[in-house]
């Protein structure tokens, strides 16, 4: 259920459930009541798929027969652009056995999902989510922007980022840093990291915090500073 609501799927049929508690379901999938009280059940897969006109069904078993097998990649976008021409499906089978081949014969397509030799079974929910995933992904679900940082700041200006400089400048001063390297090259290099990070202002005014703490704090443990003067 929560597959289904993370991705948009609103309808859901199950064939012949042996176990079906519709308040065990909401309790672990939070907010599916809506969709649980739509669930079809049928008898048989047959019934279940009498209005579809097109069908992809799950499966990692081979088959001898010639059957037309696709990736969940491909498969989706053949079943996303089906979907204009009537209902269509996502056929999942049990998960202990699966669907037999008369079940896998009702369906137009076989969707497989690639994995490693030698570890191929994946157990239902996640070839579903898979899927499920695919299919939003095919009907746009990435064109979704994502959502913007709450405290949104420019870019730093000039001035933050050489305030930035001269404290930190300040900073490694102060713990002696310089005492075996060419400042210029060292403060030449800091600038050109701080520039390919492309700052936004909050973050320049946080790391040029961080130098002027460095110093605040030798001063409070009682450990003066060196200066350029001394």
């Amino acid at each position: 259920m929560r597959i289904a609501k993370n991705f948009g799927i609103t309808r859901m049929r199950l064939v012949k459930p042996e176990i079906f508690d519709a308040y065990r379901i909401e309790g672990i999938a939070h907010n599916t009541a809506d969709l649980v009280e739509r669930i079809e059940f049928f008898d048989s897969l047959a019934e279940a798929l009498a209005d579809v006109t097109f069908a992809a069904v799950l499966t990692g078993r081979e088959r001898a027969a010639k059957r037309r097998v696709l990736r969940p990649r491909d498969a989706a976008e053949e079943v996303v652009g089906r979907m204009g021409q009537g209902p269509v499906a996502i056929v999942a089978g049990r998960e202990d056995s699966g669907l037999t081949n008369d079940e896998l014969d009702l369906c137009q397509l076989l969707v497989t999902i690639s994995t490693a030799p030698e570890h191929p079974s994946l157990n239902l929910a996640q070839a579903v989510a898979i899927m499920a995933h695919e299919l939003w992904v095919a009907r746009g679900g990435d064109r979704i922007p994502l959502k913007p940082p709450r405290n949104r700041a420019g870019p730093a200006t000039h001035a933050q980022l050489e305030e930035l400089f001269t404290d930190w400048q300040g900073a490694l001063e102060a713990i002696d840093f310089f005492k075996t390297r060419q400042p210029d090259s060292v403060l030449r290099s800091f600038r050109e990291i701080v520039f390919r990070a492309s700052l936004d202002g909050r973050e320049a005014s946080l790391l040029r915090a961080m130098g002027i703490e460095v110093v605040r704090f030798l001063e409070r443990a009682g450990l003066r500073p060196r200066r350029k003067a001394d």
